[in-house]
């Protein structure tokens, strides 16, 4: 089964910066990204990418801001998070598509999520 594991959250105050970083731990995995909630909103998209890297999509929120990037040979993500606001704050949850090779399809796997929090 896989499993992803987020670190890197934190409080930080507007206009800083924070990494965010994501472990798969599995096999079959393609597409990875990250998605934010916040309580009583429903989970948004921030930025995902390929698997070879190459193709990436972010939300327009965030767009010259956020970097996402990943190392294959590590199994993770991370989400390069700068210039901060405090309309970034929010629960941030990482995400694996797994690949399902007996119907072609894949499925996402949630990590725990890590809490970032933009305040002076």
């Amino acid at each position: 089964q896989v499993q992803l594991v987020e670190s890197g959250g934190g409080l930080v105050q507007p206009g800083g910066s924070l990494t965010l970083s994501c472990a798969a731990h599995g096999n079959s995995i393609y597409a990875m990204g990250w998605y934010c909630q916040v309580p009583g909103k429903e989970r948004e998209l921030v930025a995902n990418i390929n698997f070879s890297g190459g193709v990436t999509n972010y939300a327009d929120s965030v767009k010259g801001r956020f970097t996402v990037s990943r190392d294959n040979a590590k199994n993770t993500v991370a989400l390069q998070m700068n210039s901060l606001k405090p309309e970034d704050t929010a629960a941030y949850y990482c995400y694996a598509h797994v690949f399902l090779p007996h119907n072609n399809t894949v499925f996402p796997v949630w990590g725990q999520g890590t809490q970032v929090t933009v305040s002076s």
